[in-house]
This record gives structure tokens, sequence and C-alpha cells, in this order.
């Protein structure tokens, strides 16, 4: 399944664009932290409204892409 099948099919509930609160609920209950440190080494995109950041939902569907494969060891590697 590519990103915009998952988008598609993935997170319903969610909007198109998400906060980071509702990222970490998506990622499984990563830590807030653990976003913050994501979003600012910009391993997933995301863009800013003043000091919000503002992540588009097709971002993390790619993400959970990764999750699922070998890959994510590699990209994640803090």
């Amino acid at each position: 399944m590519n990103a915009t099948d998952a988008y598609q099919v993935m997170f319903t509930e969610y909007p198109d664009v998400v906060s980071v609160d509702q990222m970490c609920q998506m990622l499984g209950g990563i830590g807030c932290k653990t976003a913050y440190q994501l979003l600012r080494e910009q391993k997933i995109k995301s863009f800013m409204v003043g000091r919000r950041y503002c992540i588009p939902k097709i971002h993390i569907s790619q993400l959970s892409s990764l999750w699922k494969t070998a890959k994510l060891h590699d990209f994640l590697a803090f």
C-alpha cells in the first residue's frame, strides 16, 4: 500500500492537518518529546503556524508505511 492509498484508508477520524498531540495518538502513543524531536529533525514534514506545528496527515501515513518495514530503525536512529 503506497502513501496515497494509506492516506485514504488510515486515520479517517483525524483531520487532514493534525496537531502534535493527535500525531502522538496516530503513532501509537509515542511521547511528546519524541514527537517534537522528529519534527525538529524534519523526519516528519510539517509547517508552523505561529509557534504551533501543523502536520499533514499524509506525512504520518508515509511514516506508518516505514514503521512496518526494517527501514524505520534507520529512519529514526536517535
